[in-house]
Formats: structure tokens, C-alpha cells, sequence
């Protein structure tokens, strides 16, 4: 029996796994209480541990049977990313959804992760590189779908081969913009060589259009002690209806691309409404920065060595 909701039918996922990264608030928090009332188990990995309570005391507050629990996750962390894996894999548990929606946005200066790499970079981008390949063989067991999250920003500027982490000139936008447009590289190659190497995964994308979510606030990891103007203005349209979405509507397209049977790998899904800043989700063409597949698997072979991680070879892809 299939579970509605306004906009979006969910099929009964009771069952299935899903792994969803920034699902302690926002967009991520909508989507793990969709999955969660659809019957799927959700696991939440979460870089604040109180946060992420207060995110499953809610999940349970409107579904009290819900199934969901926590794991510790820093995407900024390549060790955090493996010990999230090593016990993922202890579980032994085939995983059959993964939305890779966590991220941080436009820090005012430049910052790095523990392991040197752009802050926006590495998280948005290998952090989310390196759970893929960690949890391989779990998303083939599960026959998995794997949805990742980009952005508008994805369709402006380009990824910067020259200094990819960004060290001789920080503009915050251009790297925001570099880790979507490498984000969505990865997510297509991803579909690419599941087809090629019989992976049996599916891999499509995302976009939540534009929505009044926590990306701009004051955010201490990020270096941001109020939020941005655009976050102001944003917000303020957003609560009397204008043009933007809410986290609500923002996560729609994700869940449409995670879990309808029409949603397909290789694709990308986002709002259908003006300017794709809002409104039911649709297939959307592909951003010109996503159609280049000499750039997919320059950014995977790229992403392979920054990461310390291996894909199975594929041929012919």
C-alpha cells in the first residue's frame, strides 16, 4: 500500500535502508521524516550528536513507531567517513537508499578539513567520494539508489583544475559552485560504471531549487557568526510565500529521485517552478558543466588519490 504525502507518492519502504547524510535539520531532516513514514529504517549519521537527538525526538514526536538511529559522521573527515563505513559494514546490512545531502556553503574566508582539502570541497564533495566507495558492496547488496544532492550553483562558474583547493585566490561562490559541479560529476560517472561494471546501483541527482534552509545562517564550522544577507532576504520572501521554497518543498525533489519508480539514473531532478527556485519536483536537463564526461572521470581519477580510495575498474565507460 503506497503512503502519500502533498505533492510526492512515496511507495511503502518497509524494509529497505536509507542512509541520509545532514538529516539533522533542513532539507535533510524532511527528507529522513518522509523515509521514515514511507516504513524505510533511516539512518541519520550526523556530525552533532545533540542535534541529531533532537532531529529523531521529532521524527518519532509525528511517527512514534519510526525506525532511525544515529551514527557519528564528519564529512570534513576522511577517518570519520571510514569509521562511519567499518560499522556500517560490522552491521552487515544491504543499504538501498543513499541521499548524500549533506553540506556547507560560502565560508567568508578560506578553510580546510582535517586532511588539508577546501572545506567546501572536501565535504560536499570527497567526503561524500569516499562513503560511496566505503559502502560499496552494501549499495550493491541493497540494489541501491544513490541520489546526491547539488545545487543551482552547479549551472555557474567551473571547476577550478589549476587549484582545486583553492590556495592561491579563495572566492567563496566559485568554490561552492566547484564542489556542486564535482558532486554532480561524480553522481553521473557513478550511474555510468554501476551500467558498465553490472553494480546494479542507480545514481541520479538532485537540486532543492532555493529555500529559506540553515546553509547561510551563523554557522561556527564555516567561520559565519550571523547570517548572510541573501539568507536574510531569502527567508524573509520564503515566510510570506514569494518565490522561494521551504525545507518542506526543497526536499522534494530528492525524495522523487530517491524513491519513484519513474525517476531514473543519470538524471537530474529539481523544482519545476520559475527559475527552478521552487515548486513539484520534474527532471530538469543537465547543467552544461554536468554534460562533460571527459571532466567526470578527470574529477573521479582526481577524487580517487585525494581520497585514498578505490572503485572496482571498469572498462569502456
Amino acid at each position: 500500500m503506497a503512503r502519500t504525502a502533498p505533492d510526492i507518492l512515496v511507495p511503502d519502504l518497509t524494509g529497505k535502508r536509507a542512509v541520509i547524510t545532514g538529516a539533522s535539520d533542513g532539507v535533510g531532516l524532511c527528507l529522513a521524516t518522509r523515509f521514515a513514514a514511507a516504513g524505510a529504517e533511516v539512518v541519520m549519521p550526523v556530525r552533532n550528536p545533540s542535534k541529531g537527538e533532537a532531529a529523531v525526538a521529532q521524527i518519532r514526536r509525528s511517527h512514534p513507531e519510526a525506525d532511525v538511529s544515529l551514527h557519528q559522521l564528519d564529512l570534513s573527515s576522511l577517518d570519520s567517513v571510514a569509521a562511519l563505513a567499518d560499522r556500517l559494514t560490522a552491521e552487515g546490512r544491504p543499504i538501498h537508499f543513499l541521499v548524500n545531502n549533506a553540506g556547507v556553503m560560502t565560508p567568508p574566508d578560506r578553510k580546510v578539513t582535517v586532511d588539508g582539502f577546501e572545506l567546501q570541497f572536501g565535504t560536499n564533495h570527497l567526503g561524500h567520494f569516499a562513503l560511496v566507495a566505503r559502502l560499496l558492496p552494501l549499495l550493491r547488496s541493497g540494489g541501491a539508489r544513490v541520489t546526491s544532492q547539488i545545487s543551482v550553483a552547479a549551472d555557474q562558474y567551473a571547476v577550478n583544475w589549476d587549484d582545486l583547493q583553492w590556495q592561491r585566490r579563495y572566492h567563496g561562490n566559485r568554490a561552492y559552485s566547484q564542489s556542486k559541479i564535482a558532486v554532480g560529476l561524480f553522481g553521473l560517472e557513478l550511474d555510468r560504471r554501476s551500467r558498465a561494471g553490472g553494480w546494479g546501483i542507480t545514481s541520479n541527482l538532485s537540486h532543492p531549487g532555493v529555500a529559506a534552509t540553515n546553509l547561510l545562517t551563523a554557522r561556527a564550522e564555516v567561520g559565519r557568526d550571523r547570517p548572510t544577507p541573501r539568507a536574510r532576504f531569502i527567508h524573509a520572501l520564503a515566510a510570506r510565500g514569494v518565490m522561494f521554497g521551504t525545507p518542506d518543498t526543497a526536499m522534494q525533489p530528492a525524495l522523487y529521485a530517491a524513491t519513484s519508480p519513474d525517476a531514473e539514473g543519470g538524471r537530474l531532478y529539481g523544482p519545476s517552478g520559475f527559475n527552478h527556485f521552487a515548486g513539484p519536483p520534474a527532471e530538469q536537463r543537465l547543467y552544461s558543466r554536468l554534460r562533460n564526461a571527459d571532466h567526470a572521470r578527470r574529477i573521479w581519477g582526481v577524487s580517487e588519490e585525494l581520497a585514498d580510495v578505490r572503485f572496482p575498474a571498469v572498462h569502456q565507460v
